[in-house]
């Protein structure tokens, strides 16, 4: 996006779209978020027997992992809660909505707004897009977590939580504004990734500085799902947003197609 001409227009009038620019900007760098949480985001827990010795192996598994989700995980729900807050360029706003995610395999995912509120500029151009592009990229599948897509380079082995884990770095093979670069933690058990941490792998926008992203993922039955999310952008010319997704309680049992009785009817 290239900067707007100001030149003619009044102080008040400058401001105004200076906000209205920058808050198009981050609503696209957040896109790189979605893509993040979409990337592992329905990973089976089956736990392998073999322990792999080489970080190759271990990518490995942790793919197969994520193919197998397709087979096992067939429909799932979940109330989400977004919210978000940006200061900066003369004002402060915030917003807030509540949105039913259902995802069912060969279908991806879609999204139904609940409720909303605070200011139409964030909801508009940051929240619904965001809704858009997981949605779109659930049936597209172009940001998966692949070597297709990423280099990785094991770091090191932890533990969290009592359980062992790696860690790698990761970065995009490709140009997308949707992947990410940064660092992954993997579940040693599970092969499951259950922490991101990155920025995007391409500045979206000229009035956006740095977006720093912080995903996480907790363990559902059988699968790892997402669990929290926070992502912080600094905008240029001073002010910063934060977003925050609580993803809430996931329910698994699809709803059963009944007939209605006579005396309903």
């Amino acid at each position: 996006m290239r900067p707007i001409d100001t030149a003619s227009l009044s102080a008040t009038e400058r401001r105004i779209r200076l906000r209205e620019t920058a808050l198009a900007a981050l609503g696209g760098c957040t896109l790189a978020f979605a893509a993040a949480a979409a990337s592992a985001a329905v990973q089976s827990a089956t736990t392998s027997a073999a322990t792999p010795d080489s970080a190759p192996a271990i990518v490995e598994r942790m793919v197969a992992q994520n193919a197998a989700r397709a087979e096992h995980l067939k429909y799932f729900t979940s109330r989400r809660h977004y919210h978000i807050e940006f200061h900066g360029l003369g004002r402060t706003m915030s917003a807030d909505m509540h949105a039913q995610v259902t995802y069912a395999a060969g279908a991806g995912k879609s999204f139904q707004v609940i409720d909303e509120s605070g200011s139409r500029m964030l909801l508009n151009h940051v929240l619904l897009k965001l809704l858009e592009t997981e949605r779109d990229d659930s049936h597209q599948q172009k940001t998966a977590l692949t070597p297709s897509n990423y280099d990785f380079t094991l770091e090191s082995e932890t533990t969290e939580s009592g359980r062992p884990v790696y860690v790698f770095s990761v970065a995009p093979k490709v140009k997308n504004k949707l992947l990410y670069r940064g660092k992954i933690w993997v579940d040693a058990q599970d092969y499951a990734v259950i922490r991101v941490e990155g920025q995007p792998a391409e500045n979206p926008s000229f009035w956006i500085k740095s977006t720093e992203i912080h995903h996480i993922y907790a363990k559902n039955g059988e699968f790892w799902l997402p669990q929290s999310n926070r992502s912080e952008s600094k905008v240029r010319f001073g002010g910063s947003a934060v977003l925050t997704i609580d993803y809430g309680t996931y329910q698994f049992e699809e709803p059963r197609n009944t007939a209605p009785d006579a005396a309903s009817e």
